[in-house]
């Protein structure tokens, strides 16, 4: 009878390691405290940095909708067919049919490339927030005063302020940010500017 080819299955085992490692240090999360970051132009679209995607939490598990690479997602058809039948009909119905309806709906989720000051030589990671966080960004955009803050010679550090839950004053944990009012280069060494803009984690 044939034996085991450990060595294959160990080298196996660390490629799977090795993968969730990888993802792992493509993400960033914020830290108690302050931290002062930069939106890096997107490789794949380098107009809009923005990566919008719909997750379903449902229990203890994730699922990435369909809806984000536009598709059908039947999770959500279900929840609009609750919605549907409700429809016209009483008001505590429809109240009720919102709440079954709700879990079964996607929820956005939007990443966007940055550079953490401080942390530079870990490259690019991608940093995951939710609607206000993205109104916030957005609205500083769209105000003139500021523009295009991920503009790599003229464009704007933010400072960002997570507070988790602990330490928070509701019950779930705040982040706020703040562009700051001077331009600033990306990096003064145009190399490792043609690195960030090039070199970032696949999204997929």
């Amino acid at each position: 009878m044939a034996s085991l080819d450990i060595a294959a299955l160990k080298a196996k085992l660390n490629t799977f390691k090795r993968t969730t490692g990888e993802r792992t240090d493509a993400l960033w999360k914020p830290t108690e405290g302050k931290h002062v970051i930069r939106i890096v132009p997107w490789v794949e679209r380098p107009q809009n940095p923005f990566i919008e995607l719909h997750f379903h939490y449902l229990g203890s598990k994730t699922y990435l909708s369909p809806l984000s690479y536009d598709r059908r997602d039947p999770i959500a058809e279900f929840a609009d067919s609750i919605l549907e039948e409700a429809r016209g009909k009483g008001e505590q119905e429809r109240k009720d049919a919102w709440a079954q309806a709700k879990p079964f709906r996607p929820k956005l989720r939007t990443y966007v490339p940055i550079i953490v000051r401080g942390e530079e030589s870990k490259g690019v990671r991608l940093y995951s927030f939710g609607k206000t966080v993205y109104e916030e960004l957005l609205g500083y955009i769209a105000d003139p005063d500021y523009g295009d803050i991920t503009d790599p010679k003229t464009g704007r550090d933010i400072t960002l302020e997570y507070i988790s839950k602990e330490n928070s004053d509701t019950k779930f944990a705040k982040t706020s940010v703040k562009v700051k009012p001077k331009e600033s280069p990306l990096s003064t060494d145009a190399g490792q500017v043609e690195v960030w803009l090039k070199t970032q984690p696949n999204i997929k």
